[in-house]
């Protein structure tokens, strides 16, 4: 099951968060700075422990503070136009957080809208990228992963993911 939701991705009582990283792990803007101020100090010790994490894939730390007792940290394409791998890149984000997850036996898991902020995707070209990559793993992986939530930040990003929900 999926659905969207406009919510604080760090209020869910989920079994992980994914959060959309920059690739030193350290915290930054936008919900990567949400996650890293509501689980607290403790996620930044330990994400200095990981030596970060590259384009496309995925890294986890417990929750910290969080409800959710997982944080998979995945660090998104920058867009430059989409023809130097965004989509691909960013389709690697979700399923390789996906992977993670069912590694971890979470049942339910939380995405933002990987790179459409910071990052500059156009968040009409990533959701179908979001929505196809997340139900593809649901159909084809062996797991148990019961529940994706998407997050929509506004109104239009929420729409988005409503209407090819």
């Amino acid at each position: 099951m999926i659905e969207v939701v406009t919510v604080d991705i760090t209020t869910l009582d989920v079994s992980a968060v994914v959060n959309a990283a920059n690739s030193p792990l350290l915290g930054g803007g936008g919900v990567d700075g949400a996650i890293h101020r509501a689980a607290g100090p403790g996620l930044r010790a330990h994400c200095r422990t990981l030596g970060g994490c590259s384009v496309g894939r995925a890294r986890m730390t417990p929750g910290f503070g969080l409800r959710a007792p997982w944080i998979i940290h995945t660090v998104g394409p920058r867009w430059h136009g989409g023809d130097r791998g965004e989509p691909e890149l960013l389709a690697s984000c979700y399923r390789e957080s996906l992977k993670v997850a069912a590694q971890i036996g979470a049942r339910s898991v939380a995405f933002p809208a990987i790179s459409t902020k910071a990052f500059g995707y156009p968040p009409a070209e990533a959701a179908p990228v979001a929505v196809n990559s997340v139900r593809e793993f649901l159909e084809r992986d062996d797991h148990r992963i019961d529940e994706v939530i998407v997050v929509g930040y506004n109104d239009e990003t929420f729409r988005l993911y409503e209407d090819l929900l």
